[in-house]
């Protein structure tokens, strides 16, 4: 027995299939998930020294690569001055001004310890701001594991089948309505319906959660105008996005500014972080300023803060947003052409450094349309892949990433495997 099946029997017995969350068990592409004993650069070690190239990168937050010497540099230093505070420090306002110069939209903001903190309290605030009580979410988006969000939500929900999640109350989800991406008209006959109720539309600018869904060029201008007109929010959920698709996020790529958004993952550097910003006059609503309570121990952990300033910092660098995307998109074309040689029907997409690829002629505009794609296949090709070095997410329905540690050479050496291993998959 493997090293990583061993702990994965121990695992089982202390936690709920054997992992902390869903997803790393495996269940979408079969085999035994291994265990991460380190990891530096763009590749990630087991516990029995086998060594893959990293296309997960912690699920976006990575964009350095694993423990680059900026943010270990700094995350060394604030852990020298202690570790947790539960008390204001300089380094919070620091990565918070560096926010919103990056994110203008982000008038004042407020950090949490995770995106679904962040979602949690952007939707509370927007429901107290408003008076209303429905939110609008679309399908196969995910928004952190609260019991509103639930509802023909991606990610592990997709991943695992579930359509929704028992332990969530009719009376919360029935507080939450579902339209597909991309889809406008739907979207404008929500808001004929229910406009004078609607306290906000919560959406992932590009759908990373149920694969990589791209908005087409009209969608988010229509969500605008719907809100506007209607009097309801408009969140982006940047989680994912934030600081991947482009320096200033998905907001700066689409030319939209949202009324709230959503961030995480990167702007800890890796680190357990979250936060939600926007409009000065819907911010000055939280406590203490405002009667919309929203409180954290951890918030502003200043280690966190530091690697995320550090990490900030070091995507400031010039050039480093279109190196990042020019390499994404030549991954891209490696895959797309190695499946078009087979005759394997494929749909690929790429903005910044966030990627997917579904296993179907597409185009793949809509939650209904990821689920067409082949899932057998994708597991095939993963497992393939897994044994040759390379490491996809482990779901079809999840987005992928590359950091500025994947070199050239990392590159070269993916497609070569990649290919190697659709035609493994195929076969099988």
């Amino acid at each position: 027995m493997s090293r990583s099946a061993e702990l994965f029997e121990r695992a089982k017995d202390v936690f709920p299939g054997g992992v902390n969350s869903p997803v790393r068990a495996f269940r979408a592409v079969g085999g035994t998930p291994f265990f991460v004993a380190r990891a530096a650069g763009c590749r990630l070690t087991d516990a029995d020294g086998r060594t893959y190239v990293d296309y997960v990168c912690s699920w976006g937050p990575l964009i350095l690569g694993h423990a680059p010497a900026a943010v270990l540099d700094a995350v060394r230093q604030a852990a020298e001055r202690g570790w947790t505070y539960g008390a204001p420090c300089e380094v919070e306002v620091e990565l918070g001004e560096a926010v919103r110069h990056r994110m203008p939209a982000l008038e004042m903001m407020r950090f949490v310890n995770s995106g679904t903190e962040a979602t949690m309290a952007a939707v509370r605030l927007a429901r107290a701001a408003t008076g209303r009580e429905l939110i609008l979410k679309f399908e196969g988006c995910y928004h952190g594991h609260a019991d509103g969000f639930l509802v023909r939500a991606g990610s592990g929900v997709a991943t695992l089948g579930l359509p929704d999640s028992p332990g969530v109350p009719a009376g919360i989800a029935g507080l939450t309505m579902t339209a597909p991406f991309n889809d406008a008209p739907a979207v404008e006959a929500v808001f004929r319906s229910h406009g004078d109720r609607i306290a906000a539309v919560i959406v992932e600018p590009f759908v990373g959660n149920a694969g990589f869904i791209p908005p087409v060029p009209e969608f988010h201008p229509a969500l605008r105008r719907l809100c506007d007109r209607h009097g309801a929010l408009l969140i982006f959920d940047e989680v994912m996005t934030g600081f991947r698709v482009a320096a200033g996020g998905a907001q700066e790529r689409l030319g939209i500014r949202p009324d709230l958004t959503t961030l995480g993952k990167i702007i800890g550097g890796g680190f357990p972080v979250g936060a939600y910003g926007g409009r000065a006059d819907l911010m000055r609503q939280i406590a203490p300023e405002g009667p919309v309570y929203q409180a954290g121990t951890l918030s502003g952990n200043p280690v966190a803060m530091a690697a995320g300033l550090a990490t900030l910092r070091e995507t400031a660098r010039a050039g480093f947003y279109e190196a990042l995307e020019r390499r994404t998109a030549r991954l891209v074309a490696g895959i797309g052409d190695a499946a078009r040689r087979r005759g394997i029907p494929v749909t690929l997409g790429h903005a910044g450094s966030m990627w997917g690829v579904y296993f179907t002629p597409g185009p793949v505009r809509t939650y209904a349309d990821a689920k067409g794609a082949d899932t057998a296949l994708f597991a095939r090709w993963h497992g393939a892949a897994l044994a040759r070095g390379v490491y996809l997410p482990p779901s079809a329905f999840e987005a992928a990433f590359i950091s500025n540690a994947h070199t050239d050479a990392d590159l070269d050496f993916t497609v070569t495997q990649l290919d190697a291993a659709l035609d493994e998959a195929r076969a099988r």
